[in-house]
């Protein structure tokens, strides 16, 4: 696919998958969700890590409401069943580990779009904003999914409720992205963290990932037995031999990914 809307990047068993429409704070319109859908499907299968980021001040402004001029032709449900849940679900289930660089404002489907990744690292001028309300909506593209999970129902209702932008610091405090970075040192601190997950042993990331969704729906007994069938495969990759001889060595681990 030639991609318009965005921009795919792989270097090093790192795949950017940059956001490009900043002339409108890169909104989420019919083409882009495709051409990120595409992307997706296709870095899981070429790279070891896929980070999600934006151009310009923003990372995503949300669903383009210039889609929208029309609002009797609208039909929302449609929208989300056939365009935005194949999307979420591909970067929630993707095998490899997936981080959102968020670079400036995530509003609306934006930020429940960097909330599918594992991993959200945001600039510290950064804001996450559940703006459906404003427009009388409720979050969709997964946020009451998410927000409760990540940030406790009291935070996710309050955030729902009021539409109120939450800061990145606040954002990392309240327990609902990974970590937030100053400014000057965001670029460089993200991109060396998708480089650690690159170098890193694929196996057991995609187990990690199995293991504490499945935390959410089991029952400890459940529980136990996944991470023992989990860590029964991860005990026969080359990387856990590789990493048991490193350690042994003294030396780091080379690990490749299988």
């Amino acid at each position: 696919m030639d991609y318009e809307t965005i921009r795919l990047e792989t270097r090093d068993g790192v795949a950017t998958l940059t956001l490009d429409r900043p002339k409108v704070m890169n909104a989420l319109d019919t083409q882009m969700r495709a051409e990120i859908l595409h992307a997706v499907r296709s870095s899981e299968k070429e790279a070891r890590v896929l980070v999600l980021t934006g151009r310009g001040r923003s990372f995503c402004s949300g669903q383009d409401l210039g889609d929208a001029r029309d609002l009797g032709r609208l039909n929302l449900e449609r929208t989300l069943r056939d365009e935005y849940e194949p999307l979420l679900k591909a970067i929630y289930e993707c095998p490899i580990p997936t981080v959102a660089a968020v670079n400036g404002p995530a509003a609306g489907a934006g930020a429940n779009l960097a909330l599918a990744c594992d991993v959200v690292i945001a600039a510290e001028s950064a804001v996450f904003l559940q703006a459906f309300t404003r427009i009388g909506l409720i979050p969709d593209a997964g946020g009451t999914y998410w927000l409760p999970r990540q940030m406790g129902a009291a935070k996710a209702m309050g955030a729902a409720l009021f539409a109120e932008p939450v800061t990145a610091r606040q954002a990392s405090d309240w327990g609902m992205i990974w970590e937030a970075v100053p400014d000057e040192a965001f670029a460089e601190h993200w991109a060396e963290r998708a480089r650690h997950l690159a170098n890193g042993p694929s196996v057991a990331y995609r187990n990690v990932k199995r293991a504490i969704r499945g935390s959410w729906e089991n029952g400890l007994d459940q529980q136990l037995a996944l991470e023992a069938k989990l860590q029964g495969e991860a005990g026969h990759s080359r990387d856990f031999k590789e990493g048991v001889m490193a350690f042994l060595d003294k030396r780091p681990a080379k690990f490749e990914g299988r």
